[in-house]
């Protein structure tokens, strides 16, 4: 009896102690499900990402094709905006929690949103372009004495022109601002000495419509003439300072698979063309398939930030300081990873 007991003690053991290796490699495997469990973050949050209908997002689109199609590491969900105050305005309102804008809305956003936000990465560098079919035209210094056209009345694009006319010494210009890009298209291909300010995609959308235009210069070329310390800054992406202390390993995984997208972006033009049709962001594919490689898409994360957008944050607070919230922002407004 004593031995039998003994047996039996022992068969029970071995059998909870499978039962317990079973249930950890359930555990295990219900981990690694990726958006149908728990994320390659090993966090279960689905991440709420804000992006704008433009430059900002192609480097994007593929993430956003794998989260609808069930197929990314990292769980989010997203929703497209046409302005970067309605995405300010969503995430101060808390149902955002990674937001795509301009990078002085970025510093603004910092102090409406309860907390503040960091920037995980910048998206987009300089998409800004000087068109027209005037053949005399072809730097800063020859806008003297005209108009320009231009979008982006108090954000990124009137400080950068309007530094760029006082560094090279340009007195005589006027700048006359339009709420849309379209509308600048449309003076564009009546008038073949104007002269305009846009942001891809739009400047090939002129190209295409008027073949007499052309790029006369493109901005960062002209800055780096005056300002060899940083570049223009389009696009960053922030995340807010709650999500980001809650969720930190899911933050870290989004910054990967943003690169990741970003780089197929750029590899595969013409998938990327398709997608950014079909997410709305530009709308037709051989217009896409021209005006990706021209849109500065990048995925700069780490220590990388500063060093690449404190300067040109410097320059806007010269400009305005309301421009970027009041102040320069202090390092903990970078999120090295």
């Amino acid at each position: 009896m004593r031995v039998g007991s003994r047996r039996f003690k022992k068969m029970v053991s071995t059998i909870a102690l499978v039962l317990i290796l079973v249930m950890v490699l359930g555990m295990v495997a219900s981990s690694l499900t990726g958006c149908g469990g728990v994320s390659a973050s090993g966090d279960d949050v689905t991440i709420r990402v804000a992006a704008l209908k433009g430059p900002t997002t192609i480097g994007l689109v593929n993430l956003i094709d794998d989260a609808k199609n069930g197929t990314s590491d990292v769980k989010c969900e997203f929703e497209m905006y046409t302005q970067g105050s309605d995405i300010m305005a969503a995430m101060v309102a808390g149902n955002v929690d990674i937001g795509l804008v301009p990078s002085n809305v970025a510093c603004v956003m910092d102090k409406k949103v309860e907390g503040g936000v960091s920037i995980i990465d910048i998206n987009t560098l300089s998409v800004l372009n000087c068109v027209t079919a005037d053949e005399s035209v072809k730097t800063v210094e020859n806008l003297a004495g005209k108009t320009i056209y231009a979008t982006g009345q108090g954000a990124t694009p009137e400080y950068t022109i309007r530094y760029l006319l006082e560094k090279h010494d340009v007195k005589n210009c006027a700048v006359e601002f339009k709420s849309e890009p379209t509308e600048i298209v449309s003076i564009l291909s009546e008038d073949p000495k104007a002269v305009a300010v846009l942001p891809q995609p739009f400047v090939t959308a002129a190209m295409l419509q008027n073949e007499n235009l052309k790029i006369a210069f493109n901005l960062d070329e002209e800055w780096s003439k005056v300002n060899d310390s940083c570049k223009i800054v389009t696009g960053v992406t922030v995340v807010t300072n709650k999500f980001l202390s809650e969720h930190k390993g899911a933050v870290d995984a989004f910054i990967k698979a943003h690169k990741d997208s970003a780089d197929k972006a750029l590899e595969n033009i013409d998938k990327t063309a398709a997608l950014t049709v079909e997410q709305g962001i530009i709308a037709k594919e051989p217009l896409a398939k021209k005006a990706i490689p021209n849109c500065a898409v990048v995925c700069i994360s780490g220590k990388e930030i500063k060093e690449t957008l404190s300067g040109y944050l410097e320059v806007l607070f010269e400009q305005d300081p309301k421009s970027v919230g009041g102040q320069i922002p202090s390092d903990d407004f970078y999120y090295e990873g």
